[in-house]
């Protein structure tokens, strides 16, 4: 069995592709989908196990042809060939609303619901969906799996995923909390299981993905019972471009007095706001660089994303009522030691206590941070949402006799 794994975006297309045991074969990603000039680049290994690096640029003028340009290169590099031929494609799906609590067997009914489901998911489900379509034109005879962000954080309860709202919104427009990065957070839950050497179900985890998106989850017995994300990736922590949690009213407030137009609003929040609206990047590297060199704008807003982050902590922790281990996964999440030092401190009277120094790891192993007697865990897992989606894939179509 070999698994091409597609996360269709609206301008990209990011792939990688396993072999039957989920080990990787290649990955690549494809660029200014539209644009005169696309950017497409595939690593792999050869035959002997030399790395392999190919990039090119050329025109794709859709995402038809930027999937055949993938499955051309890939035949090209040797990573599909006769012997390990393409068996089934696993899709990154944004939003599966409440219908979709497992990763599913792609059927026309599935894409239909995809399709209703674009609302509230205007920016993603578009994209995600055009790449389902383009593959099942490609590979009709393939079985194809659709694995949705929000399906992890289903088992959230009514009191958490509600909003205090007359239910007629609930009931007419689907107004809830859905929550998203399911996949990542489901991911390093299963990994720190592992690694702690205790089944998922006997677990209490807070799992941290941090990167330019920022999300947290509270897993109480291997199940979501809280994250921070709500019906878009716009509520909940302090992100790169996005505020996070805001008062409502501010929104009337700036369209009143501010002139703005729902559309500018929309834009403001989601594009100009988080690490960009404090001190102009959005990229915590930059912000770090900066505040390092005494910029006091990045100093605040490094403060003002630890600080949120620890408040959220402090939630799920009473929330739980116990806590076994604390995740940090995403690019800062894993990166950024001296953020991670920002989060935990003043939290020691929760058992969270970070150890002495931290030595760096190589690659994906995990590190560990908390001192040896500490109550709670403190765990870098780094994330990998395209192996997760090739793990379903396989279970599906091992469970469904494809």
């Amino acid at each position: 069995m070999t698994i091409l794994v597609i996360n269709s975006g609206s301008s990209s297309i990011k792939y990688q592709l396993f072999n039957h045991q989920t080990q990787p074969l290649a990955s690549g990603q494809l660029d200014r989908i539209g644009q005169a000039e696309s950017r497409h680049w595939l690593r792999w290994r050869d035959e002997d196990g030399a790395a392999q690096y190919w990039e090119s640029t050329g025109p794709a003028a859709d995402h038809h042809r930027a999937l055949e340009w993938v499955v051309e290169q890939l035949d090209a590099s040797g990573a599909l060939d006769s012997r390990q031929p393409l068996t089934a494609i696993g899709h990154r799906v944004v939003h599966g609303g409440e219908r979709f609590k497992q990763p599913v067997l792609i059927d026309e009914s599935v894409m239909e619901a995809i399709r209703d489901m674009i609302p509230l998911a205007p920016l993603h489900n578009p994209a995600n969906l055009e790449g389902i379509e383009v593959t099942r034109t490609l590979f009709p005879d393939l079985p194809q799996v659709a694995v949705f962000d929000t399906a992890f954080h289903q088992t959230m309860p009514s009191y958490a995923f509600r909003y205090p709202l007359p239910e007629r919104f609930y009931r007419n427009y689907q107004v809830r909390r859905y929550g998203f990065h399911g996949t990542s957070h489901h991911y390093v839950a299963k990994q720190a299981a592992a690694y702690l050497r205790t089944p998922l179900e006997q677990l209490n985890l807070v799992t941290l993905h941090l990167g330019n998106g920022c999300s947290a989850a509270a897993i109480q017995a291997g199940t979501c019972i809280d994250t921070s994300m709500g019906m878009t990736p716009l509520e909940g922590l302090m992100m790169g471009t996005r505020c996070g949690d805001i008062d409502p009213a501010l929104h009337f407030y700036l369209l009143r007095e501010a002139g703005l137009s729902p559309e500018q609003l929309e834009k403001l929040l989601n594009k100009e706001s988080g690490l960009k609206g404090i001190c102009g990047s959005s990229d915590m590297r930059e912000v770090s660089k900066k505040a390092r060199q005494g910029d006091a704008d990045a100093r605040l807003a490094r403060a003002m994303f630890a600080y949120r982050i620890k408040k959220v902590i402090g939630g799920y922790y009473a929330a739980l009522g116990r806590v076994d281990a604390i995740i940090f996964t995403g690019g800062i999440g894993e990166h950024d030691a001296a953020l991670r030092q920002q989060i935990c401190t003043g939290l020691e009277a929760l058992g969270i206590r970070l150890s002495g120094g931290e030595e760096p790891t190589a690659g994906d192993a995990i590190q560990s941070l908390h001192e040896a007697e500490a109550a709670v865990k403190l765990l870098v897992i780094p994330t990998d949402e395209e192996l997760e989606i090739a793990r379903c894939t396989q279970a599906v179509i091992g469970d469904t006799g494809v």
